[in-house]
């Protein structure tokens, strides 16, 4: 990757870590990316679905996706942009998937570098049809959930069916907030390793 010398210094610090990202497979690396931009990209998907929980749920999807393709990262732009994309894209097809997709109201989002996001803000009417099918995704993650070891499994039933913060999580639990972060987001590649096999029911 070669410095692209329009990049802003705070995209040319972020190329240093997605290079030792990249390069040596350095995690503190990820780790310093994602406290970077973390409390960003939530409030722009908090923005987007109006939901905290959903918020932070896709704020460590786009993480997870970004750094899975992170060799596709090209420093034509900043690395800001490209993860607020991935972001941004990846919370309007989990809209889509819940049928809320309303009217855009011209909402935007302004990244370091000048580009502007735009996204359509979702409907927040109540729809039973929805609600149903809420349900019975509700009893399917139930289902996979028990398929998890104890720890995995206690940590997703906490923070997705007893709705618990991340700080209740970490008192619960006995655990520092980043280690119940890192443990959580594992877990949620397992579930979502499981429901892939079981077809995508969910």
């Amino acid at each position: 990757m070669e410095i692209n010398d329009q990049l802003t210094d705070k995209a040319k610090r972020d190329l240093a870590l997605v290079r030792r990202a990249i390069d040596h497979g350095d995690q503190s690396a990820y780790a310093e990316l994602m406290k970077y931009y973390r409390d960003t990209v939530y409030y722009m998907l908090l923005k987007m679905t109006n939901h905290a929980i959903d918020a932070e749920d896709l704020t460590i999807e786009a993480f997870g996706k970004a750094f899975r393709n992170l060799k596709h990262y090209t420093p034509d732009y900043a690395f800001s942009t490209w993860l607020f994309k991935i972001a941004s894209n990846n919370c309007i097809d989990y809209i889509r998937k819940k049928h809320k997709l309303a009217t855009s109201f011209g909402t935007s989002y302004e990244t370091e570098d000048g580009t502007e996001i735009s996204f359509t803000v979702p409907s927040n009417d109540p729809d039973p049809e929805e609600e149903l099918i809420r349900q019975q995704k509700v009893k399917l993650m139930r289902e996979v959930v028990e398929k998890l070891k104890p720890h995995y499994r206690k940590l997703i039933t906490l923070r997705y069916f007893d709705e618990l913060s991340y700080e209740e999580l970490s008192e619960e639990l006995n655990l520092p907030l980043g280690t119940v972060k890192a443990q959580l987001f594992r877990a949620r590649e397992l579930l979502y390793n499981f429901l892939k096999k079981k077809g995508d029911q969910i």
